[in-house]
């Protein structure tokens, strides 16, 4: 069973890596299906409302240790739901696997975000991401180099900003 988990574990991880080295060009209108996202993974635990604003769920699928020193895991955003701005000290990579939204990198303008979508999020840079008002957004995240940190959370993004991407 460990062999198998470790296995799926890396063609994740490889997988990720080379898909990671395009970069995300993908700046059309959203036009998803709003008739509800398909799950991969379970829902999770609801997020908190000090790192998301609305309803955000998390399931950790892969726990850092000292052999992998990565975390994975699966957010489910509601329509409208997003991430607190916050960084990631080795950085992280999204992997959207159902869904649109949005991501921004503090300072540069929102992108939009959609199912087969990589997003590279660069070590210690503010960013926030999640589901546009009308669709969800299912995203895998890929944490590297845990031993680093894994994340700092911030404040909320506001309404002015989020709806700015609308």
């Amino acid at each position: 069973m460990k062999s198998n988990f470790k296995t799926a574990f890396l063609f994740i991880m490889l997988l990720a890596m080379a898909i990671a080295c395009s970069e995300n060009k993908n700046q059309e209108k959203i036009n998803g299906d709003k008739s509800g996202l398909t799950q991969i993974f379970p829902k999770g635990k609801k997020g908190s409302s000090e790192t998301f604003t609305g309803n955000a769920y998390n399931t950790g699928l892969v726990d850092a240790d000292s052999v992998f020193t990565t975390a994975v895991g699966n957010v489910y955003f509601q329509p409208g739901a997003r991430s607190n701005w916050h960084s990631h000290p080795a950085g992280q990579i999204l992997l959207i696997t159902d869904g649109a939204g949005y991501h921004q990198i503090e300072g540069r303008p929102i992108e939009i975000i959609k199912k087969g979508d990589v997003i590279k999020c660069p070590p210690n840079v503010r960013h926030w991401h999640g589901a546009s008002a009308d669709v969800g957004l299912q995203q895998l995240y890929i944490v590297p180099n845990t031993e680093k940190g894994i994340v700092n959370w911030n404040e909320a993004v506001t309404d002015k900003v989020y709806q700015s991407a609308q």
